[in-house]
């Protein structure tokens, strides 16, 4: 494999680009069309059609049997998977599972609905977290981690709550209340993982206080002893400054080490347009902001997401803006492939039905199998809460031509459990992608008796299964 030189590949594609016959495929003893690609090596040709698209791949496996065999295997698929989902994603998928990889690939693509489950029912002698929103919900170290949020009576919870999931995703969560004290309550903070560690910055207290704090968690679990988390303030290095306070912002996480906030509501109320990253020690025991300066940039907002995509871009959706307008704006941040951070607005073509608006407020946007972003819930200008599901298509993002722009959004149906209009929740995936856990957030239904200020928040866990028959 490693004799391979970079133009095979192009020789490769241009001797296939024209129709082959079964014939053509021959040998040069039997056909006088003989084309040298029948004697490249098996390994060449593998390498060579992880090169191509999928419906490359596709296309010339209905070439000649040669081709129909390889371009059919369950390695080749594996190899295809691990290119557009990650080594990750295919890695959390073995140790749960064996799949039939092409079948996956080829029911993720088509993907119009998915599996949902109401984990929210736990027997009587459970603790469970209480009802709330504009909290943190995180899977790290095998487990569902959730600090802090708001809930009824305008109070702002400090509590963190954890519970170890491992294979076993589908039960209802044996959630276990750590008793840490810290940090401090609060609500709209935001909360990444990194590796088996996370890291939360800012948010707004009771007294309605912007924060700009920023806190390391580490959670482990250890079988017949239990889960353990313990959260420490960063120290910032010298010289180093924080980010103004805010809350309501987003952040994500890039290369598993680095922490990337954006915009959010500050002091005074005023909506925020920067961005920052955190770089982080090698223990995690200090760090250093730097303000990201680039034009263009998303015009300031909050509510909105941030969610990486790969290990160094990240895609900015929605949110609130300077006059209270919610948006539908798409944007990429990459920090790696000109050498400095760039923004790039992802102009698209509205999904065409009758009631679809994708502009929201308070939805949540999760990187799942298949190369895909889900988007779930939130709220439009008129705080109208929403219910739908949606995916975007990560991979449609560097292709950027007119048929693609078209088909960028498409609308999930949930299967089985179907949850309330919803914002201000929080989801999360295991690392597979496969499955979504969302929790919490506010709802529309009224109080009995209704708070003063209309709202009700909801302590619902249900978790979102992509993979629905193989």
């Amino acid at each position: 494999m490693n004799d391979l030189k970079k133009g095979d590949s192009v020789t490769f594609i241009s001797m296939t680009s024209d129709k082959v016959s079964m014939g053509e495929l021959g040998t040069a003893s039997d056909n006088h069309n003989y084309r040298p690609i029948c004697s490249i090596a098996q390994d060449h040709l593998f390498t060579i059609l992880l090169l191509l698209p999928v419906q490359s791949i596709l296309s010339l496996s209905m070439t000649c049997k040669r081709f129909r065999a390889l371009a059919c295997s369950d390695t080749l698929w594996e190899s295809v998977c691990r290119r557009d989902w990650g080594s990750r994603c295919v890695d959390a998928l073995k140790s749960s599972n064996h799949f039939p990889w092409m079948r996956l690939y080829k029911q993720l693509s088509q993907m119009d609905s998915f599996a949902c489950y109401d984990l929210s029912r736990p027997d009587c002698d459970l603790d469970f977290p209480a009802a709330r929103a504009s909290h943190s919900l995180n899977f790290v170290s095998d487990c569902l981690v959730l600090f802090g949020g708001g809930c009824e009576g305008g109070r702002h919870l400090d509590d963190t709550w954890a519970a170890y999931i491992g294979n076993d995703f589908q039960r209802i969560p044996k959630w276990h209340k750590v008793n840490s004290g810290i940090p401090s309550g609060r609500f709209g903070h935001t909360c990444v993982e990194l590796g088996d560690f996370l890291v939360l910055f800012g948010g707004i207290d009771d007294h309605g206080n912007r924060q700009n704090d920023t806190w390391v968690g580490q959670v482990t679990y250890v079988e017949n002893v239990g889960i353990t988390c313990s959260w420490k303030l960063l120290m910032l290095d010298a010289g180093a400054i924080a980010p103004p306070p805010r809350g309501a912002h987003a952040a994500s996480s890039i290369d598993n080490k680095r922490m990337v906030i954006h915009g959010g509501i500050g002091l005074q109320g005023i909506r925020l347009g920067d961005a920052w990253v955190l770089e982080l020690s090698e223990n995690l025991s200090s760090g250093t902001w730097h303000e990201i300066v680039t034009h263009p940039s998303p015009p300031a907002r909050s509510g909105h997401t941030l969610t990486c995509i790969g290990r160094s871009r990240i895609i900015l959706f929605g949110g609130r803006g300077l006059g209270y307008e919610v948006l539908d704006d798409v944007w990429l941040l990459d920090t790696w492939e000109l050498g400095y951070p760039t923004w790039v607005q992802i102009l698209y073509i509205p999904p065409e039905a009758e009631g679809v608006a994708l502009r929201r407020v308070g939805h949540s946007a999760t990187v799942v199998l298949g190369g895909w972003l889900l988007i779930h819930g939130g709220e439009d200008t008129y705080r109208h809460r929403k219910d739908d599901f949606w995916v975007f298509d990560i991979r449609a993002i560097s292709l950027q031509q007119p048929d693609s722009l078209t088909k960028m959004w498409k609308r999930l149906r949930a299967n089985g459990y179907q949850p309330r209009c919803r914002s201000f929740h929080r989801a999360c995936a295991d690392h597979s992608g496969r499955y979504v856990y969302v929790f919490g957030g506010m709802v529309d239904e009224f109080l009995q008796p209704p708070e003063s200020s209309g709202l009700r928040f909801d302590g619902d866990l249900f978790l979102v299964d992509l993979v629905l028959h193989l």
